[in-house]
């Protein structure tokens, strides 16, 4: 058992510690199985998913109840009677059909349109969590999740799992969420580093129709823009800045600037992302390995929840539009709204924004609480999706190999160690 992850609730913890009246206890141990994490607890969890009890279904009425069964007597699609120790049960509720699960969602979604739509969501902390769970409700019949990393307790304050998902992995507790809401959707889980895992990743990216970046990097982001613009898939990227005072969202559409455009704006690179857990930053170098804990825990400043909602919900209403987009729905308006690649959302007048108007009295200064969309023009020189890129290599390169050196198209393959010939 050496190899599995235990979690102990701390409260029960120190009662039983502070007892000097008790020296032994039974308790519990309630474990993920297959995900090698175990829950150890004093008192019984009231959780759904108790005791089991043997069920009796009958369609035939001149059967009597059992007082050693749960007897349920089916009259037809709509009708069950439940009989619990020879008493008739207070309430029973059929889950409906999945043709009829989310019919309030009709005339504002096209579900049979959205049921058969596949997305794809590469991480699945604060942001990740919430789109994925917010989609599942929408009526999207199919994802595909990916995430390395498991639950842990900073995590909490803002994502969508709870302390009893201490330890399991994102991509499982996400995956029971979306069934929650939704048991008739496919989920695919991929606990992977999308960056090790690039040949993955494009096979993916090939099969989902819409793509949803949740990292909290550049670096993962890179990879994932490369993809979407190798395969012509559209892609919604987001993220919030230092402490959640603000946030933005960007989305790729094919022959649109990509993810890498957007970075070469030097207004843009001057905002400062928010770091949202140590370990995570000291392994993609956002945080240097010389950093001592205490200088990295005041470079990690997390906003709340609510502060990151705003740019979940719009990351949320684009994927509805473009998964939505030619189909007669009740969001088909927003398609003439939403026409800009970058949207920045503003919670705080602080550092990045201190200079922004007044809420109150905004004049002719953009304020907090507003969506505002950017126009962003393709950059013909993105080493990405530029058609006409020029790197500078240095001189010694540049003597060597001439003119040729200095003006590559996106479309040959080139590298120091196989230079142009």
């Amino acid at each position: 058992m050496s190899d599995f992850i235990y979690y102990i609730n701390g409260e029960e913890l120190s009662k039983f510690i502070t007892d000097d009246n008790v020296r032994n206890a039974t308790g519990y141990a309630y474990e993920w199985e297959g995900e090698g994490v175990i829950h150890l607890r004093f008192a019984p969890l009231h959780h759904s998913i108790g005791r089991v009890h043997e069920v009796f279904f009958t369609k035939d009425k001149n059967i009597s109840s059992s007082p050693d069964k749960i007897t349920a007597l089916v009259l037809d699609n709509e009708t069950v009677e439940v009989y619990h120790n020879d008493k008739p049960a207070v309430k029973s509720e059929i889950i409906p059909a999945k043709e009829s699960l989310y019919s309030r969602n009709k005339g504002i979604l096209e579900l049979n349109i959205l049921e058969g739509k596949r997305v794809m969501i590469v991480g699945l902390g604060s942001f990740g969590s919430q789109i994925a769970i917010e989609l599942a409700k929408a009526g999207v019949g199919h994802f595909a999740l990916m995430d390395f990393d498991r639950v842990e307790l900073h995590n909490l304050a803002r994502h969508t799992s709870t302390i009893n998902d201490l330890g399991r992995l994102k991509t499982d507790v996400i995956s029971d969420a979306i069934k929650g809401k939704n048991p008739y959707a496919e989920v695919d889980k991929f606990p992977i580093n999308i960056i090790d895992n690039t040949e993955l990743l494009h096979e993916q990216c090939a099969m989902a129709d819409i793509v949803i970046c949740a990292t909290d990097n550049n670096r993962s982001r890179f990879v994932l823009s490369e993809q979407l613009v190798a395969l012509g898939k559209t892609g919604i990227f987001g993220r919030a800045i230092t402490r959640a005072e603000g946030g933005d969202v960007f989305i790729y559409r094919p022959g649109g600037p990509c993810y890498c455009c957007l970075i070469g704006n030097s207004w843009y690179k001057a905002a400062r992302e928010e770091i949202t857990n140590e370990q995570s930053a000291r392994r993609d170098g956002r945080i240097a390995a010389y950093v001592s804990a205490q200088d990295a825990d005041a470079v990690v400043q997390v906003g709340l929840s609510a502060d990151i909602e705003p740019m979940c919900n719009m990351m949320v209403k684009l994927a509805l539009v473009e998964l939505s987009r030619g189909a007669e729905s009740g969001i088909k308006s927003l398609e003439e709204e939403f026409v800009d690649p970058f949207y920045i959302w503003v919670n705080r007048r602080e550092r990045t924004y201190g200079n922004w108007g007044c809420f109150a009295n905004p004049g002719q200064m953009p304020t907090i609480m507003r969506w505002y969309g950017v126009e962003l023009e393709r950059d013909e020189g993105c080493a990405l999706c530029g058609s006409h890129v020029r790197l500078d290599l240095g001189e010694e390169f540049a003597n060597e190999y001439g003119e040729k050196a200095t003006a590559i198209k996106t479309d040959t393959s080139f590298n120091l160690d196989n230079p142009p010939s």
